[in-house]
């Protein structure tokens, strides 16, 4: 199997169990409550902030598909980076998104850099 099947397969397993309560097994968020990732232009303007905040978490409001969000992601610290661009990988690639794969090092980059 190659890599990016590898990652998404690994991806999806990291998505559901760490991701999908609030983001629902479709992308589709949770009403106003919490944004979509399918086809987010917020997520698809910035690969390297979304890196740090499946990481790292989020707090405060960020607008997604011209709806406005406010309410607190938690940070995911006990992720390796590889789990990160399982992750990353699996939500780039999944529910219309297409982005390619997104590699550690990519992660790794990300990640020094969070603000």
């Amino acid at each position: 199997m190659q890599k990016f099947a590898k990652y998404m397969v690994a991806g999806k397993q990291l998505y559901t169990t760490h991701c999908s309560n609030c983001h629902q097994e479709s992308g589709q968020g949770l009403g106003k409550l919490y944004p979509p990732l399918a086809k987010s232009d917020f997520m698809m303007q910035n690969v390297n902030r979304t890196a740090c905040l499946i990481k790292n978490g989020i707090k405060g409001e960020i607008i997604v598909n011209n709806i406005t969000y406010n309410q607190e992601m938690p940070a995911l610290e006990e992720l390796t980076n590889l789990e990160v661009a399982e992750i990353a990988t699996y939500i780039y690639n999944s529910w219309g998104n297409e982005r390619g794969f997104v590699t550690v090092k990519e992660v790794e980059t990300s990640l020094s850099n969070c603000q």
